[in-house]
C-alpha cells in the first residue's frame, strides 16, 4: 500500500513539473529594477516558464516613468501566445511606481486606462489576469526624483499631518494632537496639499474601480499593496476604505496588505501554482519575542499579518505541523519588536547577540530534521542581519537551506523568500544555489556591507551616490570589485560549482539598489 502511495505520489510531482513545458506567462512589472524585473523572472526561469516582458525601454527606470499606451500595445500584441498574465495596474495606469507619484494626468485619462483591463479581459477570456496594484505611499523622507518636488522640504510635515488624519478618523487622537494637526495645516502651503491629495484621490478612485472589476471576475486574483507606510499615515487611512469595499470577497480573491516591490514575486507564483495544480503547505516560526507581532518600519501592519496574506496571495495555505510542510519559514525577528537600518552597523553587528541565539538554534533544530527551510531575515531593513550571515556561514548553512530574503522592508524580504520559497520544491540544488547567491550577494554583500563603503567613496570624491549619472562605469567597477571580494572570502560555495564572470551595476545610477549578475559552473 505504501508503495502505490508513493508511485501516485511521484505520477502527481511529476505531471505537475512537465506542465510547465511550453506555458508562457505576460510579465508587467512595476519597473525595472531588478527586485521586480530579472530576480522574478529568474525564479520563474528553473521552472521552464517563458516569462514574455515588455522591453526595458517602455517600462519605468531610473529616468524615465514608463510609457502606459505602449505597454497596452505590447500586452495586446503578445496576449495571444500566452496562457497567463500577471499585471501591474501602476504600469498599466502611470508608467511604473514612480510615475504614480508623480503622474500629472486627469481623472478621465486615468479612468480610460484603468478600463482597459475589462475590454483586454473580454478580448482575450482564454487568458487568466492576476493583478498587482499599490496605495500610493506616505514617506517620512523622500530620494531623488521619486516625489513631487515640495516633499523635500514639507514632507516630513505631510507625513505627520495625514498620520493625525488617520487617527482622527479612529477616534484616537489627543487633544495635544487635535492642536498639532491645526498647526501643520496652516504650515503647509495649501497648494502643496491640494496637489498631493489631489493625486491620491485619483489613485484611490482607480483603486475602487480595480476592486469592482476584480468583483466582475476580470481578475483571477488582485493583490493591492500598500507601499512605504506606517502604523497612523495617508497611506494607512486609504487601505482602510478599501479593505472595507472589498470586504464581500474572500482572501483568496482579493487583499490589501503593506508592501510593493514583493507583489510581482508572489502573483508570478500563484500564477504557477495554479498552473502545476499545486498549493504549498506553509509553516511558520518567528523568533522569541514579540514575533509576529513585530510591527516593522515601512510597513502599516504586524508582520503575522503580512506573512499571512503573502502565504495566501503565492497559492498557499498556513498549517501549523512543520513535519507536513513544503516550506518552513524561519523569520527572524528582534525580541523588542523593532526592526532596524541594515546602515546602522552599531545595531547591526557581527557579534553574535542575544536575540539571535535562540533563532540558530530554532534553525538548526529545523535542519537537523531534514526540513526545507526558507528565512525571511527582518530584524533590519534595506539588509540583511550581519550577525546572523556570519552565523550561517559558520554553520555551513548558507547552502543548506531552500531559500532567504533580507533585502528591503520586512514585507520585500518576506513576500519575496515565501513567492521563491514555495516553488524551490520543484527546482534542482543548482538552481536553488544559484538563487541563494542572488539574494546573498545583494542582501548581504552589497545592501549591509558594501553599499555603506561606496557611498563614503561618493563622498570623499565630491558625489552625490543618488546621482551617478556622469561617473557610474567607475562605481559599477568599484561595487564590482569590493562585492567579489566579499564573495571571495564569505560565500561557501560547494566545491562542485564555480561562481565566475560576476559583475554588478548599480541600474538606476544611485547606491540604493544594485544588480548582480554572475554564472555558477559545474567543476569537471
Amino acid at each position: 500500500m505504501k508503495q502505490i502511495f508513493f508511485i501516485l505520489l511521484a505520477l502527481i510531482i511529476f505531471t505537475s513539473t512537465v506542465s510547465a513545458q511550453g506555458k508562457k506567462i505576460l510579465y508587467v512589472p512595476i519597473d525595472n529594477r531588478p527586485c521586480n524585473l530579472f530576480q522574478v523572472v529568474q525564479v520563474a526561469d528553473k521552472l521552464d516558464y517563458e516569462i514574455l516582458t515588455p522591453s526595458e525601454e517602455i517600462l519605468g527606470s531610473k529616468n524615465f516613468n514608463g510609457d502606459p499606451d505602449k505597454l497596452w500595445t505590447w500586452l495586446n500584441e503578445n496576449a495571444p501566445a500566452a496562457d497567463y498574465a500577471v499585471l501591474s495596474t501602476d504600469a498599466l495606469l502611470y508608467g511604473s511606481l514612480v510615475g504614480s507619484r508623480v503622474q500629472d494626468l486627469n481623472p478621465p485619462e486615468i479612468m480610460e486606462r484603468a478600463q482597459r483591463f475589462k475590454t483586454f479581459d473580454e478580448k482575450f477570456p482564454y487568458l487568466t489576469i492576476y493583478a498587482f496594484g499599490t496605495i500610493m505611499r506616505t514617506p517620512r523622507t523622500v530620494a531623488y526624483k521619486t516625489e513631487p518636488e515640495y516633499y523635500a522640504t514639507h514632507g516630513a510635515k505631510i507625513f505627520q499631518y495625514t498620520a493625525l488624519l488617520d487617527k482622527q478618523e479612529m477616534n484616537k487622537l489627543s487633544r495635544r494632537e487635535q492642536r498639532q494637526l491645526k498647526e501643520l495645516e496652516m504650515q503647509i502651503p495649501k497648494e502643496y496639499l491640494d496637489d498631493w491629495f489631489e493625486r491620491r484621490d485619483e489613485n484611490f478612485d482607480a483603486n475602487k474601480y480595480l476592486i469592482e472589476l476584480t468583483r466582475q471576475g476580470v481578475f483571477e486574483y488582485f493583490l493591492l499593496g500598500c507601499d512605504d507606510s506606517a502604523i497612523y499615515s495617508q497611506t494607512h487611512r486609504e487601505s482602510r476604505k478599501l479593505i472595507e469595499l472589498a470586504s464581500d470577497m474572500g482572501k483568496t480573491v482579493i487583499q490589501v496588505t503593506s508592501g510593493a516591490d514583493e507583489l510581482g514575486m508572489l502573483m508570478i507564483a500563484r500564477a504557477i501554482n495554479e498552473d502545476m495544480n499545486y498549493r504549498p503547505f506553509v509553516s511558520v516560526e518567528y523568533n522569541t519575542g514579540k514575533g509576529a507581532e513585530t510591527f516593522p518600519i515601512y510597513c502599516n501592519e504586524p508582520i503575522g499579518v503580512s506573512i499571512d496574506a503573502a502565504i495566501i496571495a503565492a497559492g498557499g495555505f498556513k498549517i501549523p505541523a512543520h513535519e507536513r510542510a513544503d516550506l518552513v519559514l524561519a523569520v527572524n525577528t528582534n525580541s523588542n519588536g523593532k526592526t532596524y537600518e541594515a546602515n546602522n552597523l552599531k545595531k547591526n553587528k557581527l557579534k553574535l547577540r542575544g536575540d539571535l541565539k535562540p533563532f540558530m538554534a530554532i534553525v538548526k533544530n529545523f535542519m537537523d530534521k531534514d526540513y526545507p527551510v526558507a528565512i525571511a531575515d527582518i530584524s533590519f531593513a534595506n539588509g540583511a542581519d550581519r550577525a546572523l550571515m556570519n552565523q550561517l556561514k559558520e554553520n555551513d548553512l548558507q547552502f543548506k537551506i531552500r531559500a532567504y530574503g533580507g533585502w528591503n522592508t520586512a514585507t520585500n524580504s518576506s513576500g519575496f523568500v515565501i513567492g521563491a520559497g514555495v516553488l524551490t520544491k520543484f527546482m534542482n540544488d543548482k538552481d536553488i544555489a544559484e538563487l541563494l547567491i542572488t539574494r546573498y550577494l545583494d542582501d548581504w554583500a552589497y545592501q549591509a556591507n558594501v553599499r555603506a563603503e561606496v557611498t563614503a567613496e561618493c563622498y570623499r570624491l565630491g558625489i552625490n551616490p543618488y546621482k551617478l549619472d556622469d561617473v557610474i562605469t567607475q562605481m559599477d567597477a568599484l561595487t564590482t570589485e569590493k562585492i567579489t571580494s566579499f564573495a571571495n572570502e564569505n560565500l561557501l560555495v560547494p566545491r562542485k560549482w564555480s561562481l565566475e564572470d560576476l559583475k554588478v551595476n548599480l541600474p538606476w545610477f544611485r547606491v540604493f539598489e544594485c544588480d548582480p549578475r554572475f554564472n555558477l559552473i559545474g567543476r569537471d
